[in-house]
């Protein structure tokens, strides 16, 4: 994305600046959500990593090829897992990101559900069960590729979908249609103007605003688990 106008106009008609994402004090570090979550009483914390991610989860889990019920359950055993394991979580460079041993979890967690179809209850206790979760994540997955391609995919539309939840809050419904229809869509200004019934300026400014809140946005997602 483009940079973007740095002040904005209040409902006075005085301007503001809006702080600078790569400057803005509330950005936080890269390891401070999950530093939260190994609190397990910190039902905010908990609650804004469930909201981000639970649809990723659940997609990934429906591309894969599990039905609306069994992907749900794939949703509710990774959270429960998760919730045990994150006290313990340590962070390892050498064994990956964040973002990686999410999607082994995941991965685990609908191969389970695979191998439940085929009837193998002795791999579906350990696969969904919530032990020690080492052996859990040293499970080989012959379907690894698959997933992991699809997982990808998911990631990356996961966190555009999530940073615009965010951003809904912080901006009018027209201002994030106007981003959608010129961003995201990809429809020309003088377009999503005239669909809107609004002047070239307002898009503009639209545009630029919302946009650099979604820059904001995006980069903290990404800080949040790809360290």
């Amino acid at each position: 994305m483009k940079d973007f106008y740095a002040k904005r106009l209040t409902s006075n008609g005085m301007t503001e600046k809006i702080p600078d994402p790569e400057t803005d004090s509330l950005l936080p570090t890269r390891q401070s959500l999950l530093s939260r979550l190994r609190d397990w009483d910190d039902q905010t914390g908990w609650r804004e990593f469930f909201d981000t991610y639970w649809r990723l989860i659940y997609n990934v889990a429906r591309k894969s090829g599990l039905n609306d019920s069994d992907a749900q359950e794939v949703v509710q055993n990774t959270f429960v897992y998760l919730t045990r394991r994150m006290s313990h979580f340590q962070y390892d460079r050498a064994r990956g990101s964040f973002k990686s041993w999410l999607r082994v979890v995941t991965r685990s967690r609908i191969h389970g559900f695979w191998r439940m179809q085929k009837g193998d209850e002795k791999f579906v206790h350990g696969a969904l069960s919530c032990g020690s979760g080492e052996e859990i994540e040293a499970v080989p997955d012959p379907s690894a590729d698959a997933i992991d391609e699809v997982w990808q995919r998911e990631w990356e539309q996961n966190l555009v979908s999530a940073a615009l939840r965010r951003v809904r809050a912080k901006v009018s419904s027209r201002q994030l249609l106007m981003f959608r229809l010129s961003t995201l869509g990809e429809l020309p200004l003088q377009q999503v103007a005239k669909k809107l019934g609004v002047n070239l300026a307002q898009v503009y400014l639209a545009r630029h605003r919302v946009g650099r809140l979604m820059k904001a946005e995006l980069l903290r997602l990404r800080q949040e688990t790809e360290f």
